[in-house]
C-alpha cells in the first residue's frame, strides 16, 4: 500500500497539513517541525506528487530557460556550464525543475519560448543573454510572463528585472590597467553587436582611451563569434596590420585561448609580444600557458540571482521590477606586461 501524507504526520506527530506545509517549504514552518517531518518522510520512503500539486495550484514547479544559439555552439562555451550550476542550484533549494529551450535561429527559440508559455508549461523564464530588438523579450513583455534576464535589456531596463555586472565599468577598468603598464595601441576583441554586453563593453574600452587621450583607431577593434575560433579570426585580423597591437582586451576567455593558440603558431609570445586580458574566469584561463589574466564576472552568482529574482516575481506578481548589479573583479596572472621606455615608443 502506498505512502499516504497521514502517515507521515502520524510518525511525526505532526497534522497532515503541517505536512503539507513542508512539502511546500512553507516559512512560517520551524526548522525543527521540517527536519522532524522529513525524516518521517525518508524512513516511510514518501515521495510527494508535485503533477497533483502542480494540478492543484496552477504551477508546473518548473523554470525555463532560452539559450542564445544552438546548443552545440552553446555549450563549447564554459560560461554557460557554469551560469546553469547557480540556476540548478537557487531551483533544486526551492523544488523547481529546468526546462531548457533553443534553437539554431531565433525564429525557432521565439517558437520554443511561445509553446513554453501558452502551454503552462513552466512558471517563469530566464533569458540567458540580452540582444538588441529580441523579438522574444517583446513577447514576454506583450504576455505579461514572469521572466528574468541575465545581461542588461539595452531599451528601459528599469522595465525589465535582470541580473547583470556593469560591463562597462568592467571594460573601462581593464583598458585603464593596460594603459597603467604603458601600453597604448589597445585593442578590443568583442562579440556580435547585436549583444549588449558587447555595446556595454565596447563603450568602456573607448571611454578609458579618451580618458587617457589616446586616439581611437578603427582597425584595433573586432567582432568575432564567442568561441576559440573567434579569436583566431582576430589575430589574422590584427596582427595583419601594419602597427598590430601590443594589447588586447578579449570579451570573453575561449576566445582568449584560440588567440593565444594562434599567436603560438606565429611565433608570437604572450605577454613578450602581445598581452591578453579577458573576461569570464573560467577554469580554463587558470589553467592556460601562460595562466590568463581574466575578469572575474562571478558567473555562478549570475545564474543564481536570475532565478531568485524569477521566483519573487513568480510569487508575487505584484513585485517591481529590479536590477541586481554582482561585482567584478580582474584577476592578476601571467598574461600582462608593463613595457618599457624603449617598448612604448616602438
Amino acid at each position: 500500500m502506498a505512502v499516504t501524507i497521514k502517515d507521515v504526520a502520524k510518525l511525526a506527530n505532526v497534522a497532515p497539513s503541517t505536512v503539507s506545509r513542508v512539502i511546500a517549504n512553507n516559512s512560517r514552518i520551524s526548522e525543527q517541525t521540517k527536519r522532524r517531518v522529513r525524516e518521517a518522510m525518508e524512513y516511510l520512503g514518501y515521495h510527494p506528487n508535485y503533477n497533483a500539486r502542480s494540478l492543484a495550484n496552477r504551477s508546473t514547479q518548473t523554470i525555463g530557460l532560452v539559450m542564445p544559439s544552438s546548443a552545440d555552439k552553446v555549450f563549447q562555451n564554459p560560461f554557460f556550464p557554469e551560469v546553469l550550476r547557480g540556476i540548478s542550484t537557487k531551483a533544486h533549494e526551492k523544488d523547481y525543475t529546468i526546462y531548457i529551450s533553443t534553437g539554431s535561429k531565433e525564429e525557432e527559440i521565439l517558437e520554443g519560448v511561445m509553446g513554453m508559455v501558452h502551454g503552462r508549461r513552466v512558471d517563469g523564464i530566464v533569458m540567458l543573454y540580452s540582444r538588441i530588438d529580441d523579438k522574444i523579450m517583446t513577447f514576454l513583455e506583450e504576455q505579461n510572463f514572469p521572466f528574468t534576464v541575465i545581461g542588461k535589456p539595452l531599451a528601459n531596463p528599469d522595465s525589465i528585472t535582470h541580473v547583470d555586472n556593469d560591463n562597462f565599468r568592467a571594460a573601462k577598468d581593464v583598458t585603464e590597467h593596460f594603459i597603467s603598464k604603458g601600453h597604448e595601441r589597445i585593442a578590443f576583441v568583442g562579440g556580435n553587436l547585436d549583444l549588449v554586453v558587447t555595446v556595454d563593453r565596447l563603450s568602456g574600452y573607448e571611454k578609458a582611451l579618451r580618458e587617457a587621450n589616446i586616439l581611437h583607431n578603427d582597425d584595433y577593434v573586432v567582432h568575432v563569434e564567442f568561441l576559440k575560433e573567434g579569436g583566431q579570426e582576430a589575430v589574422m585580423e590584427l596582427f595583419t596590420l601594419e602597427e598590430p597591437p601590443t594589447a588586447l582586451v578579449v570579451a570573453d576567455d575561449l576566445m582568449a585561448l584560440g588567440i593565444m593558440s594562434k599567436l603560438d603558431e606565429m611565433g608570437l609570445s604572450v605577454p613578450e609580444d602581445v598581452s591578453i586580458i579577458s573576461f569570464n574566469n573560467v577554469m580554463l584561463a587558470e589553467y592556460a600557458s601562460p595562466p590568463l589574466t581574466s575578469v572575474d564576472i562571478n558567473i555562478f552568482q549570475l545564474g543564481y540571482e536570475a532565478v531568485n529574482c524569477l521566483l519573487e516575481k513568480i510569487h508575487d506578481p505584484d513585485s517591481g521590477n529590479k536590477r541586481v548589479c554582482v561585482p567584478h573583479k580582474v584577476v592578476e596572472r601571467w598574461t600582462v606586461k608593463t613595457l618599457t621606455e624603449n617598448e612604448k615608443v616602438k
